[in-house]
């Protein structure tokens, strides 16, 4: 017997409704795109992303190119709309896609309609109406191109033809950014990207928007252009780019531009052109270098820091970060690493970066700097001895910072004290920042043997039985204050044995000076030092540990090689 519908539970009938009303608006209307679904297994209609493709066509451009090549662009939507239109099983499509057929073949008329007309209204900004649906369907597709599937159907019905055609016309600084951000997410996928490489004349028009004065449209071929040098053609991008005109222009957006989204994509897109494959190095590097992209890198550097050092603004950080790997990147290339390796005001700013307190905010940046650093000093290892000397000089604040860290751990030492004992031995803030960064590195095993590369170069320099017992001291707090952070590393990684080595030449030098320090209580009790010393359970634990962990391999930093 059926069921009378009053007789059905008031929240089943409830849960019904919508349902009905779903399926009779779906008669109306294209499917929805897939971010404004539940997450429920489907597919966008392939003929709603055509009318979308479609609605994207320039309204002018009958009047500034061909009519015969736009006709046959139309053309070519009107079959792919009437062979996608095809009856698919129930639930793929909505039932409105039976109506397309027919509806396509009215695109032309339709474009004629929709065109703008000599003393046709426009708004405020004198942009014809329209305008915002046209940016409206745009976002929809800009979407819809990070996945694979809807990228690949996108091409498949000349979505690339379309937007060419819009990026050769006049059209708002705002149509021109999501025309490229379309691509950049087609070019993002393999069959895409092969067919933009293959459209003629795409890639020379994206290039030209390098030109373009909107920060917002640079930003997008920023992101477009190093989307390419990284996919598998790359060397079609790199000789894109190639020419003198286009590099200057790139290298000056990094000079000039105050919009930090800007300089963050533009230092990426020179990254990309640093850290790629020998081929694309070959084509870029060069007349990048001869335009002065050193010290372009350094001077942006410089400038970070200073911002770094006189307020905090963490929208700035991700440049820090993407300037540095891009420095770090070029100290390693043969032939061009000279520029980086002899700048001394880099090795300086490096320097100051990992001498930086609080370091949990810039962690990133302060690791690659710990690397860069690294790769410096095996190329001039006597920055290292420049750094024992305190010829390469700190920011005042980070002398006072470093006090104030000894001052609040230990409680014993002045602001004078401090003073003299960085005159004696002024590495020892940067010794302190190294270790610092032992926890950030944890997984990164490139820049855990820069860090202790670095301090086996440092240690070796350090005359632990010429110091007074008050400068050991300092040394032997900055290692047991970090005792945890040394004692982890070496407990939980192990390193190859070129690392390894560098390892044990520092553990060693730990150890010796903590030996060091051990027979030198006497004298402190002597002189009422008792209250000052470290904990010296915690100078055992940390002797004994390192002591274990440098019996097995021999060191390689001695002095006569540092020299």
């Amino acid at each position: 017997m059926a069921l009378d519908s009053n007789s059905i539970p008031l929240q089943d009938q409830e849960e019904q409704e919508p349902q009905l009303q779903d399926h009779n608006a779906t008669a109306h209307h294209p499917s929805a795109p897939p971010d404004e679904l539940f997450d429920i297994s489907t597919t966008v209609d392939p003929s709603y992303v055509i009318s979308l493709i479609r609605r994207l066509l320039p309204a002018n451009a009958n009047h500034k190119h061909n009519s015969s090549g736009f006709e046959a662009l139309v053309q070519g939507l009107n079959a792919d709309s009437m062979e996608k239109s095809e009856p698919t099983p129930p639930g793929d499509i909505s039932p409105h896609s039976s109506k397309d057929a027919s509806e396509s073949m009215d695109i032309i008329d339709d474009f004629h309609k929709n065109a703008p007309e000599e003393g046709e209204n426009v708004d405020l900004y004198g942009v014809p109406v329209g305008i915002e649906a046209w940016e409206e369907y745009g976002c929809i597709l800009w979407d819809l191109a990070a996945s694979k599937t809807h990228a690949e159907l996108m091409v498949q019905n000349l979505v690339l033809e379309v937007l060419l055609a819009n990026l050769m016309v006049s059209q708002s600084v705002r149509a021109m950014e999501i025309s490229l951000g379309i691509i950049g997410n087609l070019a993002c996928h393999e069959v895409p990207m092969k067919q933009i490489i293959s459209t003629n004349g795409l890639i020379g028009i994206i290039v030209d928007q390098l030109f373009s004065d909107d920060a917002q449209c640079l930003c997008e071929i920023c992101r477009l252009l190093t989307v390419g040098l990284h996919s598998s053609e790359r060397i079609t991008w790199a000789k894109a780019l190639q020419s003198k005109h286009n590099l200057s222009r790139i290298l000056w957006i990094a000079e000039n531009s105050l919009n930090l989204q800007l300089i963050e994509k533009n230092v990426e897109l020179l990254l990309a052109t640093i850290e790629n494959s020998d081929e694309v190095v070959h084509i870029l590097l060069p007349p990048l270098m001869k335009l002065g992209l050193a010290s372009l890198l350094i001077n942006l550097l410089d400038f970070e820091m200073s911002k770094l050092m006189s307020e905090r603004e963490p929208e700035r950080y991700p440049i820090l970060d993407v300037i540095l790997r891009s420095i770090e990147a070029l100290s390693v290339i043969d032939g061009h690493s000279q520029h980086i390796c002899s700048n001394k005001k880099l090795f300086q700013l490096a320097c100051d970066l990992v001498k930086l307190p609080d370091k949990a905010e810039v962690s990133n940046s302060c690791v690659t700097a710990a690397i860069l650093i690294a790769n410096i000093l095996s190329d001039e290892s006597t920055l290292a001895l420049e750094i024992a000397e305190g010829k390469l000089f700190m920011f005042p604040s980070l002398v006072y910072s470093f006090q104030d860290l000894l001052s609040c751990t230990f409680g014993l030492i002045s602001r004078h004290d401090m003073e003299v004992t960085l005159r004696i031995c002024p590495d020892l803030p940067f010794l302190q920042g190294l270790l610092d960064l032992f926890p950030f590195s944890s997984d990164d095993l490139e820049a855990r043997s820069a860090l202790w590369n670095i301090i086996a170069r440092l240690l070796v320099r350090v005359k632990e039985k010429e110091m007074s017992p008050s400068v050991l001291q300092q040394y032997v707090l900055v290692l047991v204050n970090k005792s945890d952070a040394i004692e982890d590393d070496l407990l939980d990684f192990q390193l190859g044995d070129l690392q390894s080595k560098a390892r044990t030449t520092a553990l060693r030098r730990i150890v010796s000076i903590l030996n060091q320090w051990t027979t030198s209580k006497d004298y402190a009790k002597d002189n009422d030092m008792t209250d000052e010393h470290a904990d010296d359970l915690s100078v055992d634990r940390l002797l004994d540990c390192c002591r274990k962990h440098s019996e097995h391999e021999p060191s390689t930093v001695s002095q006569g090689t540092e020299e």
